[in-house]
């Protein structure tokens, strides 16, 4: 029953633009809770968080805080899911359900035009600079938004190859802080610069 209760939720995930995933707040998130969330994030998808059971939960606070800590240690490269506090026996919080996932769907769907794009990349190399690569410092170029659903950016640069993963993550955290991009996947492709020079 559990392999196909598992089964089911790939094929939902695979086929939703935007998933929420519904937690019991008197048990908080658990091993399987956070194997669909990840699922969900590399599938590309918009993840809303709906935490259940709100009405039996006395301090409200440190239960939010425990819940939004477990996720961004697990999921850093997806900072600032929504999570909705409810209750599906009284009904408390169901009307801001549906407002966090059109936002999600909103933000999952959302373009960013090449200028700002490439003066926002201008100002991140300046502020911290790519790292140098056998003597020689990778050239960050250009970037362009290739495709939505989720964000997804294409960066020429020199020695594309040997951008470090530490990079590429400050360069997807400014992103997503630069654009009001929280709470969805997003992708960030390198590519070699072509070098005009070279025959």
């Amino acid at each position: 029953l559990e392999g196909l209760a598992a089964a089911d939720s790939l094929r939902a995930i695979r086929f939703a633009h935007v998933a929420v995933l519904v937690l019991d707040a008197t048990v908080g998130i658990e091993k399987q809770d956070l194997s669909i969330a990840g699922t969900v994030v590399e599938e590309g998808r918009g993840l809303v968080i709906a935490i259940n059971k709100w009405d039996l939960v006395r301090e409200r606070k440190p239960v939010l805080a425990q819940i939004g800590e477990r996720l961004e240690t697990s999921f850093g490269q997806v900072r600032g899911i929504r999570m909705v506090p409810v209750s599906a026996l009284t009904g408390q919080g169901l009307d801001r359900l549906l407002p966090a996932v059109v936002e999600a769907y909103d933000v999952w769907n959302a373009r960013v035009p090449t200028g700002p794009l490439n003066r926002w990349l201008a100002e991140v190399t300046q502020r911290h600079a790519p790292p140098m690569v056998q003597g020689r410092r990778i050239k960050l170029r250009y970037i362009t938004q290739a495709k939505t659903r989720p964000p997804t950016f294409v960066l020429f640069a020199s020695q594309a190859d040997e951008l470090p993963d530490s990079y590429r993550r400050y360069l997807i955290t400014s992103l997503r802080d630069a654009f009001g991009l929280a709470g969805v996947p997003i992708r960030l492709i390198t590519r070699q610069g072509r070098n005009p020079y070279a025959r």
